[in-house]
């Protein structure tokens, strides 16, 4: 859909804008073109408690019952009370590895669609579409689907052999594109769009009536300019409500420590990528320094050691701390990442020196042993720094690390790449979004400042009229930010209840 460069009058408000074309900004697209789920006649949920809740207004939808009512008694992998709802329902004692059929059926009612519009960088899918395309998802297949349709019958159209049960981001990425198109969401979609502000206006005259300003650009083909050329197009539009479902993939976290902007240090796996198609990585070259112990950095592990190229891994947690990843992953399931875990248990730096005072003789020592270490082991090729952080990078490609007791250890490397996670841009909303998280003091950051919403509608807590979703509050996992989709869709679908219901009574008097 092309945005027109003009405001949008207040007759010509809609009711929804959607910031964000990922999975999450898709499922809600769904629920708000009018796609209604029931409980089905033949359908029974495992969980009684939950079964008999929803046994005693079968005539309902979901979308007209007590979330919060249903949401009692229910536990599973998400913080969240509605997502574990909705998760359930989809997916049955799927944390069991049963595979029960929902007891959810769904209707296409169009007069119940809400008019919205949801605004993306890049094609529907969001950030899956910049995700590496061979490597496996870390979530099985069906968790990654949307309502609707199958993720693993449209795979199997696709391939025959369905590994793992998971699929590869590539797979992912084409399955929400095609999702789109197949279920008729695609005139509510707006691509190539970058929002730039977000305002809240009151209208003019006597009506209290306020809505909410959305500007941006919309990359466009320009014919002036030739054949395949783009240029950057501004656009207005105005809703009654706005919700947030950007992800959290936009701004790479920094260190913040000397050295960081250096032309080695990089932080994104693509940049890896890039040297490695560029030939500039093979096992003559000096290692690689990984820092970082999420499933990116394994996948860079995995990608340089793949070539032969040495690599160093530097991160600050034990590697038996219940939190990190690995220990959290079924070994069976994730092989790739078992193994990552097994040279970080393994190939652990040794011959730890003593403290160093700064004097850089015993730091070049440190890289000698480091290097020792490489040659050896079940994993040659590879050492392990737990426990360790980086304290300063040097142009002539050398890293400062520091142990927990202090020690400092220098190595030589090609390239550093820093994959500690990534932060949203909320740079539209006013400082950057930091007066809607749970700390108003702090950046907002997935983990450990999500944006602060009502747990039942995911309303802002501090920002009536503006909803969140997805990474933003918190939930990393598809399967789970479904359910800010079905609580969002919900709140709406009262609220327009509410205003038909106000109109009635004052046409009655």
């Amino acid at each position: 859909m092309d945005l027109q460069n003009k405001d949008i009058l207040p007759r010509e408000i809609l009711p929804v804008v959607v910031i964000g074309n990922g999975p999450s900004g898709i499922c809600l697209s769904y629920l708000l073109s009018g796609y209604t789920p029931y409980l089905s006649p033949e359908g029974t949920h495992p969980n009684p408690l939950l079964q008999g809740k929803l046994d005693q207004q079968p005539h309902l939808s979901l979308l007209e019952l007590d979330l919060e009512y249903l949401c009692e008694g229910l536990e599973g992998r998400s913080s969240n009370p509605v997502a574990v709802l909705f998760d359930s329902l989809l997916l049955p004692d799927s944390d069991f590895g049963l595979d029960h059929a929902s007891p959810l059926l769904w209707r296409y009612e169009p007069e119940r669609a809400t008019p919205h519009l949801v605004l993306g960088k890049g094609p529907p899918g969001g950030a899956w579409h910049a995700m590496e395309g061979s490597m496996l998802t870390l979530s099985l297949a069906n968790w990654m689907e949307l309502p609707g349709l199958k993720l693993k019958e449209w795979m199997r159209e696709k391939r025959r052999n369905v590994r793992n049960d998971r699929a590869t981001p590539a797979e992912i990425a084409s399955y929400y594109q095609h999702y789109v198109n197949q279920m008729g969401l695609e005139d509510s979609f707006a691509c190539g769009t970058t929002v730039t502000s977000i305002q809240r206006v009151n209208c003019e005259g006597a009506s209290s009536r306020s809505f909410w300003k959305v500007q941006g650009t919309q990359k466009r083909e320009a014919d002036e300019l030739g054949e395949g050329s783009l240029s950057e197009v501004p656009f207005i539009v105005c809703a009654d409500y706005v919700v947030l479902a950007t992800g959290t993939h936009d701004i790479p976290a920094r260190l913040g420590v000397e050295g960081e902007g250096l032309p080695f240090v990089c932080h994104s796996f693509w940049e890896l990528e890039a040297a490695i198609s560029k030939g500039q990585l093979d096992h003559t070259s000096d290692p690689v320094l990984v820092v970082g112990a999420g499933l990116t950095a394994a996948d860079a592990v995995l990608a340089a050691h793949h070539l032969n190229t040495p690599v160093y891994h530097a991160f600050r947690r034990s590697v038996t701390d219940p939190g990190l990843i690995f220990n959290q992953l079924p070994k069976l399931l994730y092989p790739e990442y078992h193994k990552v875990h097994q040279m970080m248990t393994q190939q652990q730096q040794h011959g730890q020196d003593t403290p160093s005072s700064g004097g850089m003789g015993t730091l070049v020592d440190q890289q000698e042993n480091n290097t020792a270490s490489m040659s050896t082991g079940s994993y040659p090729g590879y050492v392990s720094l737990p426990k360790h952080r980086v304290v300063a990078f040097k142009p002539d490609r050398k890293c400062v690390l520091e142990g927990e007791d202090g020690c400092r250890t220098v190595l030589q490397v090609s390239m550093a790449l820093v994959l500690i996670g990534a932060h949203p841009n909320l740079s539209f909303l006013s400082e950057n979004g930091r007066p809607l998280g749970l700390n108003p003091q702090e950046p907002i950051t997935c983990r450990r400042n999500p944006l602060e919403v009502d747990p039942y509608t995911y309303e802002s807590v501090s920002e009536g009229g503006m909803y969140a979703m997805g990474p933003l509050v918190g939930e990393n996992f598809v399967r789970f930010l479904k359910g800010g989709a079905l609580a969002i869709a919900s709140d709406l679908a009262k609220k327009q209840r509410a205003k038909e219901e106000n109109r009635t009574t004052l046409r009655v008097s």
